[in-house]
């Protein structure tokens, strides 16, 4: 498993947390400093079963500064635009090795992808 999570977030903190309580073995990537390509948003988005303006951080200063909000949603300039800036990207993502993906808002929705739950 793969945790995409920004340590200034609380929500990030949060299901770190709670994967490291429950023992979970998971990769910790920062994805603002390794972030993410389009290739590999569009896979993720997938495996989410969402579009990227769904897991956009529309009250992010760039967003306003990118206009965000009145943006067509044209799929393949928005993955573009996350790849580009990062920072857009909802936190925190929990995915799977077998495909699976959720968006941890809020934090407890990561514990729907492990066994057992």
């Amino acid at each position: 498993m793969e945790l995409w999570h920004n340590p200034r977030c609380s929500k990030s903190r949060q299901a770190l947390a709670l994967l490291e309580e429950r023992g979970v073995a998971f990769h910790e990537r920062r994805y603002l400093d390794d972030p993410p390509a389009a290739a590999e948003l569009e896979a993720v988005l997938a495996a989410l079963k969402m579009e990227p303006w769904e897991v956009a951080r529309l009250g992010e200063p760039v967003a306003r500064e990118l206009s965000l909000k009145d943006l067509p949603h044209d799929r393949a300039r928005w993955l573009t635009l996350l790849a580009q800036h990062a920072i857009l990207i909802e936190r925190p993502i929990l995915i799977t090795g077998d495909g699976r993906a959720v968006v941890g808002r809020p934090p407890e929705l990561v514990l729907s992808l492990l066994p057992g739950v």
